[in-house]
């Protein structure tokens, strides 16, 4: 073997693949001779065994590697690495010391002091475990890409032939043998095809559309890999001919081993999604604010537990109480609790899954929880066209027959954009009476072609190539002559096509027979497949590229007669064809005023990108009149060389011509509107032909009909050879880049994303899954989509639409919206909770709210109201508005100001009602003396530390429900017998973050214009979390875990009245924005534009 070779294997073994690739032997631009010379070997004699071995040494085996993921220890700790999750977990382990502290102590303090940290050790431990499982199962693209590998291969080796031999065990240099139906085992080189024609369906791997014909020919050497038209690629399905290849690359090596590297590659590259970026950067926020007010708490209290006495004027005599350091902690603690949404994780990971839900309804199928959100703000999508924007059916777009002697030929339209022959119709189609040369344009159709259509399920699939399936379908849609038509509808039978057995050899006693009718799938064979009993074929003139065509020999059931039946390139046709059948099935000569309608008629068809094919027949075959398929009959020797085709296909009868295409969806053009309405750019990245690709976006509406693009569409090649091709990915308005090929993909969703876009990229082939997986949000097709692809995505497209992504963004927008609607609810919430602790401490009152209630409140109480929020209507002009930036913040300033005002009310109102129950009998006329409670002053509840030095000083039992608080002390007046003011304490912070969550319904709108029935599921939620405060204050366990006691009606009616006033100080900070935001709202709008 050569030493380029040899160096090259070595290198990609030591992982120097950059390096190996540029010193690849571009075996696809030397002829066979060179390439056999290069890795010593001849084709009739394969390597020997002992070759064989030296250069696995050298190669290893062929296989796509095995990347080890993280461990699942690792993956544990990764869900750490979040910052509300680190302040919840030193939160919960000095919530834990605490308790083990108090608990030394036992005593009925002990069970209430342990709920707070095994609760939020609890949810942490749920949080971790949702988190690894999502992450164990987002890496099985790679996985997906081992099963496209073939399993074995035919190789000749020892100048003998190995039939099966598993393809893991070739080697470079290997000569394999290709028939129809194999799957490519590795990189080859052709070097002879056995058959005719040798074609291979690589759109997986390279984006084409069409099946690809291959030949043994060198190509140039800097050309893309749908020019290397002498090489098949690992992965790839043979779908007509047989050839000999020679084994170039394995394993990492091949085309599919790149794919394979980029995903890996790709996969280590991915972020956060911008809704997880806003939350650390909240977390990281919320750390200082907590440190700080925490050592405010510390200092402000400092007094109570470190004191001294000041000599000569410096400070002597420290006193310090370790009992009252470590309670003032512990407030420290509980501001910890209220200052963090414990609930949010929950509430954001529900929000999102109901939101799965309703794009599961839409056809999108969301495979990782934070696509949904992502989606909100998508900039930018990159579609693949062919199976996104197009059917990925090749149907017929336009049939040309001949008209009378001397008049312009005939055009029909024909509508259909799939298989399924009932899709359309031809357009001005003479149903009462088919002509003749329409009847032999349908029975070309029909019969000169080696492809199946079926029904599977709702879909009709096709077998065989795509363009003959097109021309199957077009014979059903143009239906039967007059003597046939009848024999067909009774066929039909109540619509469905069934299978057909001709029993009589005269057309006009044709009897039917039902053979085959299954649920799932039945072969398609109406009228093809009366015309293929009515001609039947004897013989095959393969396709070959030198005469671009393809032709049967048929023999007529009726009166015995032999034909030739041809389709193929129009020019070619007609550079063999001498006549010409005209409208009436006469024929006349074929005049160079004739030929050149017809080959302006196909230049302008190429124009739109339709692959235009012709048809013609020959009646006198004399050669053939007595040939049955005999191998000894002499025409079957002239069948049996290639070369005699073109002689045999002479002076043909031209009757017609058709184009066809793969057509754009009917849906895709008004989802390129929407998109342009939402701000939303949309770039088309194809493997297929450029001027394929324009053709189909000019359609869709991603370029205007007539619109210069020469500056807006490039090939792949071409945007890589770019200077500054960041400047040509700003520009505004649709872009389109075709040849692309996996690493060009890649590369334009690295810049996009380098430049601030939120890029969403669709795919369904093996070549688009690194850039599937390097997007912000990648998206498969469900039905043409490979494993692969699938794997690599975010979510899938069940009906392969556009338009689905469309409306998939539209309801990310509206979901996004509100779970900043239930973020601003959660985080005003526990603004409120904070305020509380702190006038408590700064106050110098008693403890009124403990860290289990808060926690009570945060996870349990909160949460109902906040899931709630996500079922909120979307605005009817979400996809009116432009795309929102990544960076936007969840709460603006004047937003903060707002749940500023409301946090201080809700402290105002928890610690307020708190002092009302210590220092009053009665409260706007409503009666708080019924439980028997004593009175003090406002001074004796600020300076309750110092109770054990006040003379004369008593406190009477109270009643609670069916309970008597009774203390040992009068001091504990303040510690045990706070029990009922916390419980008021705590009803206040439900009800008003029950009320609270009406004002979240909207941003600005006053709940006049907006009333809470728009949301039946959020008055559901408030009647949900009032009822589960009233199982923790009604159920003795339940009331003793919490600390809190039952209330009686006058004390709720207190509650109420200190609630209420929450929703009408929004109201006012409502209406106050409303009124000062008009200008600055137009003034951005404006500025977004001008940008």
């Amino acid at each position: 073997m050569g030493k380029g070779g040899q160096d090259y294997g070595k290198k990609e073994i030591l992982g120097e693949k950059k390096e190996s690739n540029r010193e690849a032997y571009p075996a696809w631009s030397k002829d066979v001779k060179e390439c056999e010379d290069k890795f010593q070997v001849r084709r009739d004699f394969g390597l020997s065994s002992d070759e064989v071995e030296k250069r696995r040494r050298i190669y290893g085996w062929n296989e796509l590697e095995k990347h080890d993921g993280p461990s699942i220890f690792r993956l544990i700790l990764d869900q750490f690495n979040d910052t509300l999750v680190r302040i919840l977990l030193v939160a919960a382990v000095v919530s834990f010391v605490l308790a083990w502290c108090d608990g030394e102590e036992g005593g009925e303090m002990q069970i209430t002091a342990f709920v707070e940290p095994l609760v939020i050790f609890l949810i942490l431990i749920v949080n971790a475990g949702v988190g690894v499982w999502q992450e164990n199962n987002a890496e099985k693209a790679l996985e997906a890409l081992k099963e496209i590998q073939s399993e074995h291969a035919t190789v000749i080796r020892d100048g003998r032939k190995i039939s099966s031999l598993p393809a893991k065990e070739l080697v470079p240099g290997d000569i394999v043998e290709l028939r129809v139906g194999d799957k490519v085992p590795a990189d080859m080189r052709v070097l002879s095809l056995i058959s005719s024609t040798f074609r291979v369906e690589q759109g997986s791997l390279t984006g084409e559309s069409e099946a690809v014909s291959k030949t043994s020919k060198a190509a140039a050497e800097d050309v893309d890999i749908q020019g290397k038209k002498c090489m098949v690629f690992a992965g790839t399905t043979v779908v007509n001919g047989n050839c000999v290849c020679l084994v170039t690359d394995i394993g990492m090596n091949t085309e599919i081993g790149k794919v394979h590297s980029q995903i890996q590659e790709a996969s280590q590259s991915e972020e956060d999604t911008p809704l997880k970026k806003k939350l650390n950067e909240f977390g990281e926020i919320l750390t200082a604010i907590i440190g700080v007010i925490c050592l405010l708490v510390w200092l402000i209290n400092l007094k109570y537990f470190l004191s001294w006495d000041y000599v000569d004027g410096w400070p002597r005599n420290f006193k310090f109480s370790f009992e009252k350091c470590t309670y003032y902690f512990e407030i420290a603690v509980a501001l910890a609790v209220a200052a963090i949404p414990e609930g949010l994780p929950a509430v954001i990971t529900t929000c999102l899954a109901l939101g799965t839900r309703k794009m599961a309804a839409k056809n999108a199928l969301v495979r990782k929880l934070p696509s949904v959100e992502t989606l909100g703000c998508t900039t930018v999508i990159c579609s693949d066209k062919t199976g996104t924007l197009t059917t990925n059916q090749m149907a017929v777009a336009k049939l040309v027959a001949m008209g009378s002697m001397g008049s312009a030929l005939r055009t029909f339209n024909v509508e259909g954009t799939s298989y399924d022959p009932s899709d359309g119709k031809i357009q001005d189609w003479p149903k009462s009476q088919i002509d003749a040369n329409l009847q032999m344009i349908a029975k070309i159709s029909a019969v000169c072609n080696d492809s199946g259509v079926e029904q599977s399920g709702h879909h009709y699939v096709a077998s065989g190539l795509p363009t003959e399936a097109a021309l199957k379908v077009l014979a059903e849609k143009m239906g039967l002559p007059a003597g046939l038509d009848a024999v067909s509808s009774s066929a039909n039978n109540g619509g469905l096509r069934k299978w057909f057995s001709l029993l009589s050899t005269s057309c006009v006693t044709l009897s039917l027979s039902i053979l085959l009718l299954t649920p799932t799938c039945f072969i398609l064979i109406g009228s093809s497949n009366i015309w293929n009993k009515i001609e039947k074929r004897i013989a095959t003139l393969e396709f070959d590229r030198d005469r671009k065509s393809m032709g049967v020999i048929v023999q007529n059931s009726n009166s015995g007669r032999k034909s030739l039946l041809v389709k193929g390139a129009v020019e070619n046709l007609l550079e063999r064809s001498s006549f010409v059948q005209l409208r009436d099935g006469s024929v006349v000569e074929l005049d160079q005023t004739l030929r050149n309608l017809i080959l302006e008629s196909q230049h302008e068809m190429s124009t739109k990108a339709l692959r235009v094919l012709g048809f013609a027949y020959k009646d006198d075959v004399p050669e053939f009149d007595t040939y049955t398929g005999d191998e000894d009959h002499p025409a079957h020797k002239l069948l049996l060389n290639p070369a005699n085709y073109s002689s045999i296909e002479s002076k043909l009868i031209f009757v017609g011509l058709a184009g066809i295409r793969d057509p754009p969806r009917k849906e895709v053009r008004q989802a390129i509107e929407d998109c342009r309405a939402a701000g939303i750019r949309v770039m088309v990245i194809t493997g297929d032909y450029k001027n394929t690709a324009e053709a189909i976006c000019r359609e869709i509406g991603v370029f205007g009909s007539h619109e210069d693009i020469s500056s807006r569409s490039l090939t792949g090649k071409n945007f890589m050879d770019l200077r500054n091709p960041k400047s040509h990915l700003r520009q505004l308005g649709g872009l389109l880049f075709s040849r692309a090929e996996p690493r060009h993909k890649q590369e334009i969703v690295r810049l996009l994303k380098e430049d601030g876009e939120v890029v969403a990229m669709t795919g369904d082939g093996v070549n688009d899954a690194p850039a599937l997986k390097l997007a912000d949000i990648g998206i498969a097709m469900g039905i043409a989509g490979t494993e692969v692809a699938k794997e690599a995505s975010d979510m899938v497209l069940a009906d392969d639409n556009f338009s689905t992504i469309v409306a998939a963004v539209g309801e990310g927008r509206s979901i996004y919206n509100n779970m900043k609607a239930f973020i601003r609810y959660m985080i005003s919430s526990n603004i409120g909770e904070v305020f509380s602790i702190f006038l408590t401490a700064a106050l110098g009152i008693p403890e009124g709210l403990i860290p289990v209630q808060l926690l009570w409140v945060n996870l349990v109480t909160d949460g109902p109201p906040a899931t709630a929020l996500g079922f909120n209507p979307p605005d009817k002009d979400v996809m009116k508005k432009p795309p929102r930036r990544s960076d936007d913040s969840l709460i603006s300033p004047w937003i903060l100001f707002r749940y500023l005002v409301i946090g201080l009310y809700v402290g105002l109102a928890t610690v307020g009602i708190f002092i009302i129950w210590y220092t009053h009998d009665s409260f706007f006329g409503i009666d708080l003396s019924g439980d028997g409670h004593s009175l003090v002053t406002y001074a004796q509840l600020a300076n309750w530390g110092q109770c054990n030095s006040w003379k004369n000083f008593t406190a009477s039992p109270f009643t609670a429900g069916n309970l008597v608080v009774d203390f040992d002390t009068p001091c504990d007046y303040f510690q045990t017998g706070k029990i009922k003011a916390m419980t008021l304490s705590l009803s206040v912070l439900v009800a008003i973050e029950m009320f609270n969550s009406l004002n979240a319904l909207s941003e600005d709108g006053s709940l006049l214009t907006m009333p809470p029935w728009v949301n039946p599921y959020l008055l559901v939620a408030m009647s949900v979390s009032f009822g589960l405060h009233f199982l923790i204050l009604y159920v003795p366990f339940l009331a003793q875990v919490f600390g809190i006691v039952p209330l009686s009606l006058n004390e709720w009616l207190l509650v109420l009245l200190v609630a209420l006033p929450v929703i009408l100080i929004d109201e006012v900070l409502k209406f106050v924005g409303r009124c000062t935001s008009g200008v600055p709202t137009s003034a951005r709008t404006t500025k977004h534009k001008a940008e």
